[in-house]
């Protein structure tokens, strides 16, 4: 308890006077999306596919004061062949998801504040016991102290259910298993012409509810409950108007809440450091690349301390202003649902592929690599995945798209989640 007092003390001082938050997701990627479109750290001479402004398909939203609504509902009528994600006896099913969406946004000169609430309940055609209903609220905002500085947080808690796919979800359970998950964070950014220095604290906590097999029998999951402290501090330095060497360091603390019985506790910090840089070349390349190290140590020795080579990236290639060419990758490491082990080495690649063949018209592929390094098992498990999708943008409220997708995951150790999963989804979007 003590070594996350000091964490999370020595992350409030960080963040307060650093001032600022960079990163959308709770997770704290790499990218700084917080960055002024005129500073020596913004990498906005093209726009992509995706970021294209297309006013005449754009929602309008609902004005509530100084604030806007956006309301949205997404239907997505689905066909899977193996909604187990199982090995063998395969059971394919329909399912219908609905996903209402409400978005709250200022429309200050200054400063930003957002709310939103969202849902999915899914209802499937012959398998009523995979349905199920999740939701999720939050709320984020950005203070704009001065030019260059500004401090942003943001809280979001919601109700969710695993995927079948997922390589820590017991593959014996009658029902996906059901857990919450809220998670805070604050961070602050400060431009001090060619330096830019920025931090992030984040907090995250997790509640599995105990599942059941299909023969009745209790598939404990108090085991994975969690709280995990993470703090993260960069310094950049523009060597160009086009390019930044920057250093990341990050640590972490993650501390369950039971011990399981058939293992010892999986408490562990860890920290990762990066170097590497973001760029521009002129309108064709941009990204952002980062290696390093990582390590993850257990408080019990019976876990083996988990380090190596650490990176993430994204590079974006625009051929023509009508395609875009996206690269992502990540080597991290991850918690693991697996009863003996505590975590797992994960490395993920992923391309994408983005189209304007219309204006209101938008293809797009995909196509991932990962694999996740069980060394205390001596297990390696590799996964695939591959899909593609077409969107048409019938009006600013109107969108409908169909797309198709593969994803299949082996394993080389017995007792590892084998199996291959076609989807095909149609997907039709209502906005105001």
């Amino acid at each position: 308890m003590s070594r996350k007092l000091t964490l999370l003390a020595a992350a409030c001082a960080a963040a307060c006077l650093s001032s600022a938050a960079s990163a959308q997701s709770v997770s704290g990627s790499i990218r700084d999306a917080g960055s002024a479109p005129t500073d020596n750290f913004a990498r906005d001479r093209a726009v992509t596919v995706r970021q294209r402004p297309r006013p005449e398909y754009d929602a309008i939203g609902v004005p509530v004061g100084a604030f806007t609504l956006f309301p949205r509902v997404q239907a997505d009528l689905e066909y899977n062949d193996n909604i187990y994600a199982t090995d063998t006896g395969e059971d394919g099913d329909v399912l219908l998801r609905l996903r209402p969406d409400l978005n709250l946004r200022s429309e200050w000169s200054r400063h930003f504040v957002s709310v939103f609430a969202r849902a999915s309940t899914s209802a499937y055609a012959d398998n009523s016991n995979e349905g199920a209903t999740d939701w999720t609220v939050g709320t984020s905002g950005r203070l704009d102290v001065l030019r260059g500085t500004n401090i942003t947080a943001g809280a979001d808690f919601g109700r969710l259910s695993e995927p079948r796919t997922s390589v820590s979800t017991p593959q014996l359970a009658r029902e996906p298993i059901r857990y919450t998950a809220g998670q805070a964070y604050l961070a602050g950014a400060m431009t001090l012409n060619r330096l830019k220095l920025s931090s992030r604290l984040d907090y995250r906590k997790f509640n599995y509810d105990d599942g059941r097999a299909f023969n009745g029998a209790l598939i404990e999951q108090d085991d994975r409950d969690r709280e995990i402290v993470s703090l993260l501090g960069r310094a950049d330095y523009a060597v160009s108007p086009d390019t930044a060497l920057f250093v990341q360091v990050s640590g972490n603390e993650r501390d369950y809440r039971d011990v399981p019985s058939a293992s010892p506790p999986r408490d562990s910090s860890g920290y990762e450091a990066l170097v590497g840089a973001s760029f521009e070349l002129g309108a064709l390349i941009r990204g952002e690349i980062a290696a390093g190290y990582i390590k993850q140590e257990f408080d019990n020795a019976a876990y083996e301390t988990i380090d190596g080579f650490g990176a993430r990236g994204e590079l974006e290639w625009l051929p023509t202003q009508l395609t875009t060419v996206t690269f992502t990758g990540s080597r991290t490491v991850e918690d693991a649902g697996i009863i003996g082990v505590a975590g797992y080495l994960s490395t993920q690649f992923t391309a994408q592929v983005d189209h304007e063949l219309l204006r209101n018209l938008i293809l797009t592929g995909t196509a991932n690599y990962g694999q996740d390094d069980f060394d205390e098992l001596g297990r390696t498990d590799e996964r695939w995945g591959a899909g593609f999708s077409g969107t048409y943008l019938v009006n600013r409220n109107f969108g409908i798209t169909l797309g198709a997708s593969h994803a299949s995951r082996s394993s080389d150790a017995i007792g590892g989640q084998n199996y291959d999963v076609n989807r095909l989804i149609l997907t039709v979007v209502s906005q105001f």
